[in-house]
């Protein structure tokens, strides 16, 4: 249902991005990268596409507020309050899908892409769960922007009873995120390459996913993860080290606990 009222969706987008930084600010974060640097928190990170279920949609959008990023966000009605909240978290929209406003989005982001990292949910916006659409890989293509999937999880989520079964992280429970390697998708694609990119991302988003909820339900550390910079701590890092310097197995690791508490 599309909410008409400019005034009722602004407070309902407020309202929203109060809630999930309050709520999700409580949890304890992890990251396991397959490369730091391409963690899009540092500046000169080539921009890239990054995937996410759309049932942890908060995750990232908590963790790195305020960033260059641009989210695509759907012409459903859903999307009108999240357009709203996701401005109030610092990120920009483009509004638009393969079924909906995707000539006018594609556009945009043909603008935006020297610059602007952006954030799809490739099974969005009414499913099915967890199957990647055909569109993130066209865009890929389209705009020779490298992709990467994230795996994020939660310890023992409440999910509703929705098509994604979305999931609400319990207060101060463990939060979980991987990084996927980023993947290079060959121009002009026909049907068939798009296809054969489409199910190769999907097993690996899948694979990530369930990886990162197995690993925040087992509470166990793995042998490179890190604390997930937010992007105030982040800041505090490159003030200090350029980026090459926290790329080794530790140096992120120990430098993130010291800026987080300086």
């Amino acid at each position: 249902m599309k909410i008409k009222s400019l005034r009722l969706r602004k407070m309902m987008g407020m309202a929203a991005a109060l809630g999930m930084r309050t709520w999700f600010e409580t949890l304890d974060y992890r990251v396991a990268y397959y490369d730091p640097r391409l963690d899009p928190v540092y500046p000169g990170v080539r921009p890239h596409i990054y995937l996410q279920w759309h049932e942890y949609i908060p995750f990232f959008l908590v963790r790195r507020a305020h960033g260059r990023f641009t989210l695509l966000v759907s012409q459903h009605g859903d999307g009108e309050v999240l357009s709203e909240a996701v401005a109030r978290l610092g990120f920009n929209t483009v509004r638009g899908s393969s079924k909906k406003g995707g000539a006018a989005a594609l556009r945009e982001m043909m603008r935006l892409s020297a610059t602007e990292h952006f954030v799809v949910t490739p099974d969005g916006p009414r499913g099915p769960r967890r199957v990647l659409s055909s569109g993130p890989i066209y865009l890929a293509s389209k705009l020779q922007m490298p992709i990467l999937c994230l795996g994020l999880g939660y310890d023992r989520p409440w999910r509703l009873d929705s098509w994604d079964r979305f999931a609400i992280p319990r207060p101060y429970s463990r939060a979980r995120g991987i990084l996927g390697p980023s993947v290079s998708v060959p121009p002009d694609l026909d049907r068939d390459g798009i296809e054969e990119y489409r199910v190769r991302v999907e097993e690996t988003m899948n694979r990530l996913t369930l990886e990162a909820e197995a690993w925040a339900e087992a509470g166990t550390g793995k042998a490179e993860q890190y604390p997930l910079p937010c992007r105030r701590v982040a800041h505090k890092l490159l003030r200090r080290h350029p980026p090459h310097e926290l790329a080794g197995p530790h140096a992120l690791s120990a430098e993130v606990r010291r800026a987080a508490a300086s």
